[in-house]
């Protein structure tokens, strides 16, 4: 998110932040909430350490949670800072809508207050909107106020550091960050109202649990709820065994209650979902994940878990709701494979292609990889070690990290001739005569001509080989682990299928196609990539008399 700018932001950034979001209000104690909290401004805010101060009943801060180094985490996790001196912090420096900003230049005075901090250092900045080492960004949260008026009361501060891009947060990583404080309010405030829920649902048990009366009124709600319901074990080596179900979801797995009583839902659950299974048997646990039917098949459900507990002697067993979306998994699916695939061909549309694309390319050489070769010629020091790890050597930072993600570069074959590297193969393919077609026998004709050469294109390529349509009568093939020999025979093979009759609206017709193969590699953008081999399809078409295109 470091790198985006208004008005344009990626979706893919909204996506994350909106996921944090969710992760936020999906975590299962006020412990992993303000977790949570701290790793979404690392994962999704662009920065790299995150601090939450939460505000204890005595009124003072005490830092709960932290993100992105162990080393500062473990140095001041659990310590306490003085409300008095976070009110001094909060109320100087600049104020950025809800946000605090205290520059270095007077951040000095805070070195010795007692509020927890982490110290860094570094050269004074090169240009205006440079982020300084010893630069200071907090997020205060407040619970939300009544009917969108003022906030209320401070619950907690959120402590920013090291953006990834090195620069002052803009206006939209400013309205972020001020977003994510307030949803993070919320998400703690709702935690702490869960907590003390529990506890108070735990009390009500075990006063129930003297009325037998209830035990009626629970086996109604139970046998007759409309949705799925099921009662198993809790702990022990039976953990998970079914112990009783309700007429609902009997009939949604096609089992009756005599043979579910066999199985634990980890005997039901699809072999992919056992790990969310298994995150899901805990108290509040929530899950979508798919059930066996009894003829073989699974549906999509819906999974919530309730733990009932006694006060005395802990959890007893796991109320768990089971609700049918398997037509909303439907619709979810026909819906992504529509913003994904060609309406016509049902071919990879230009958008997917393109992420499929740049799913296998990096830029090689990362910002922080340039700022340690700084370092390197500036204090003499080697910025990397050995094994291509680099090393931080500002003040309590001398910890190594890996400049690289974990990803295999993707080469190309060099030169002319073919010297057995093996690469991914990009061919741009343009039908010859498409436009005589759709102008003597009309679109329906040329609509036919593009889904018989899609058709045609899928079948002359491997399995895991991507064929895409960019859009008109243009196709790209995607191919992995071909030298330059394997693409061009390739090539050969796709023109001779393209070339052979096409029936469309009861005549044939022949086209032709012209292929541009081009190469992938690290270092380049998707679009770099597609503008290369398009620009050696139009050398090839161009190279050819215009007679013999057709026929190839």
């Amino acid at each position: 998110m470091e790198s985006e700018s208004e008005p344009y932001v990626r979706l893919a950034s909204l996506r994350q932040l909106h996921q944090v979001m969710a992760d936020m209000n999906t975590a299962r104690s006020l412990a992993d909430t303000l977790q949570t909290v701290a790793n979404g401004v690392v994962t999704a805010l662009g920065y790299e350490l995150a601090c939450v101060n939460l505000v204890r009943p005595d009124g003072d801060l005490v830092v709960a949670a932290f993100s992105g180094n162990q080393a500062a985490e473990s140095l001041i996790t659990g310590r306490v800072g003085s409300r008095e001196s976070w009110e001094r912090r909060l109320s100087m420096g600049e104020t950025w809508g809800d946000l605090v900003f205290i520059p270095h230049t007077e951040g000095w005075v805070l070195d010795d207050d007692d509020v927890p901090q982490w110290y860094t250092d570094g050269p004074a900045p090169r240009f205006e909107d440079e982020w300084h080492p010893s630069d200071r960004l907090f997020a205060p949260m407040y619970t939300p106020g009544v009917q969108g008026g003022q906030c209320g009361e401070l619950i907690g501060v959120l402590s920013v550091d090291r953006p990834r891009n090195g620069r002052r947060p803009g206006a939209w990583g400013r309205e972020a960050l001020q977003m994510y404080a307030f949803q993070a309010a919320i998400a703690i405030s709702n935690a702490r109202l869960r907590s003390n829920m529990q506890r108070a649902l735990v009390r009500l048990e075990r006063e129930q649990q003297a009325l037998r009366a209830s035990e009626e009124s629970f086996r109604q709600a139970f046998e007759y709820a409309p949705s799925g319901m099921a009662i198993a074990e809790m702990g022990g080596d039976q953990h998970g065994r079914i112990l009783r179900t309700n007429d609902a979801l009997c009939r949604l797995l096609g089992r009756p209650a005599s043979a579910m009583r066999r199985y634990a839902f980890s005997d039901l659950v699809h072999p992919e979902d056992i790990g969310t299974l298994l995150r899901t048997s805990a108290e509040g646990g929530r899950a979508e994940l798919r059930l066996g039917r009894r003829d073989g098949t699974y549906v999509w459900v819906s999974l919530r878990n309730s733990v009932v507990a006694d006060a005395a002697d802990g959890p007893r067993f796991l109320l768990t709701h089971v609700e049918d979306i398997e037509e909303r998994k439907r619709r979810e699916v026909q819906l992504a494979h529509r913003a994904s695939h060609d309406s016509l061909t049902g071919l990879p549309n230009s958008a997917e292609l393109r992420s499929r694309l740049s799913s296998r390319l990096c830029q090689q050489r990362s910002t922080h990889t340039a700022a340690l070769e700084s370092i390197d010629a500036a204090f003499g020091h080697p910025a990397f070690d050995a094994n291509g790890h680099g090393f931080d050597f500002r003040p309590g930072g001398a910890e190594a990290f890996d400049t690289f993600d974990h990803h295999v570069h993707t080469v190309a074959p060099e030169g002319e001739r073919d010297d057995g590297t093996k690469g991914l193969a990009v061919l741009f393919c343009d039908l010859d005569g498409f436009k005589s077609i759709n102008d003597r026998f009309g679109h329906n004709a040329g609509d036919a001509v593009l889904i018989e050469v899609a058709r045609r294109l899928s079948q002359c390529v491997r399995d895991g080989d991507t064929v895409a349509r960019l859009g008109g009568d243009e196709f790209v093939i995607l191919a992995d682990g071909l030298g330059k020999a394997d693409a061009a025979d390739l090539a050969v093979r796709l023109r001779s299928e393209i070339i052979q009759p096409i029936r469309a609206e009861g005549r044939a017709v022949r086209v032709g196609a012209s292929f541009g193969i081009g190469w992938a590699h690290c270092g380049m953008t998707a679009d770099e990539v597609l503008k290369s081999a398009d620009e050696r399809m139009y050398v090839e078409k161009r190279s050819r008399p215009k007679q013999h295109r057709r026929a190839g």
